[in-house]
């Protein structure tokens, strides 16, 4: 562990620091050349498979009402919208025909990765008594990562001219920049537990894993299949939401148990079809004061492992589950966009 002048104490079972006082990485610094070798021997094939939904899907804003679908237009030229137009309007000489466009995308809103900078936690660096709003390894809100005011304790707000808006530290250009490719490791919750709606905690999870005999290594890229996806497509961009939620499955961010085995994996990423990968909402929490999103507070927050959401496994879980196979190269690479705090994914899994 580095010693770091933002925080004088991490969290209990934290990778904080165990990488440098300034990382931004987290698990991906796992990610070593010997284990991206290893990934590359699970190819024996060649076939690939998409593993994103299409990005206008899941359709609407039922699922989440702050993210909505992309919008796509064309871009302008002379005025004009610049979509097959003839070059000769402007030069008569030309015989070109040009396409240009641009859209208004919400980041997270179908196949996703979230970055460390997507959830934090109140937490007391300091030692001092005083819980503050921190990230992985102790990156601060409202300076390293800002919003365009600040949120005092006592619930008022105030502009913030601490820092520009966005992830200043901890955003998805840093996981863009590592290629994001190692294996992955397909765990098939949909073949044992079906339109079930099973919640997932560490008992349930064993059994699966030992029934497909599967094995998690440090640095695995973890995928659930929940059947959460096919549901999604067969919608055709109109969710029902509480069928979608009643019938797949998704893990129990509550169960300690489970936590505890994502910290002895050493996953670099917890990625599965759902909406969350943890079951949302969690079950009622026991203590006065605790994490909306358990999982999330303990992949991102303490461990530095990431969340990858809505993705397109069932293909993939299919066809491996024919093969008798678990794992495969996983490619998936975020958008390079600094100061995102997530990013569209268009993920190939290599078998």
């Amino acid at each position: 562990m580095t010693a770091t002048p933002r925080w004088t104490r991490r969290p209990e079972g934290s990778t904080w620091g165990d990488w440098g006082a300034d990382d931004q990485l987290g698990r991906l610094n796992l990610l070593t050349p010997a284990r991206v070798l290893r990934a590359v021997r699970e190819v024996r094939t060649g076939e690939n498979f998409c593993l994103s939904l299409p990005l206008d899907f899941p359709g609407g804003s039922v699922l989440n009402p702050r993210r909505s679908a992309p919008e796509l237009m064309p871009t302008l030229r002379s005025g004009k919208p610049n979509m097959a137009y003839p070059l000769r309007c402007d030069d008569p000489t030309s015989t070109d025909v040009v396409c240009d466009d641009r859209v208004l995308l919400t980041l997270q809103y179908s196949t996703q990765w979230d970055s460390l900078a997507h959830v934090g936690q109140m937490f007391d660096v300091d030692g001092d008594g005083v819980a503050e709003d921190v990230f992985y390894n102790g990156f601060r809100a409202n300076s390293d990562i800002a919003g365009p005011v600040i949120h005092g304790a006592d619930g008022q707000q105030r502009p913030n001219d601490l820092a520009p808006p966005g992830a200043n530290r901890l955003g998805v250009e840093n996981m863009a920049a590592t290629c994001m490719q190692g294996r992955g490791v397909m765990v098939d919750l949909f073949a044992h537990f079906g339109n079930s709606g099973q919640v997932i905690g560490y008992d349930e999870l064993m059994r699966v894993l030992e029934a497909d005999k599967i094995v998690v290594e440090e640095g695995d890229f973890v995928c659930f299949h929940t059947g959460f996806d096919d549901a999604l497509l067969a919608m055709n961009r109109n969710p029902d939401a509480r069928t979608l939620f009643a019938t797949t499955s998704a893990l129990d961010g509550r169960d300690e148990r489970l936590l505890r085995w994502i910290t002895e994996s050493g996953a670099v990423a917890m990625i599965s079809d759902n909406y969350a990968v943890e079951a949302h909402p969690a079950r009622i929490c026991a203590e006065p004061y605790c994490s909306t999103l358990p999982l999330h507070a303990h992949c991102l927050f303490k461990l530095g492992c990431y969340l990858g959401e809505m993705w397109l496994l069932g293909p993939l879980a299919r066809w491996l589950r024919a093969a008798g196979r678990s794992r495969f190269l996983l490619t998936a690479p975020p958008l390079r966009l600094p100061g995102a705090v997530g990013s569209p994914a268009t993920p190939v899994a290599t078998v």
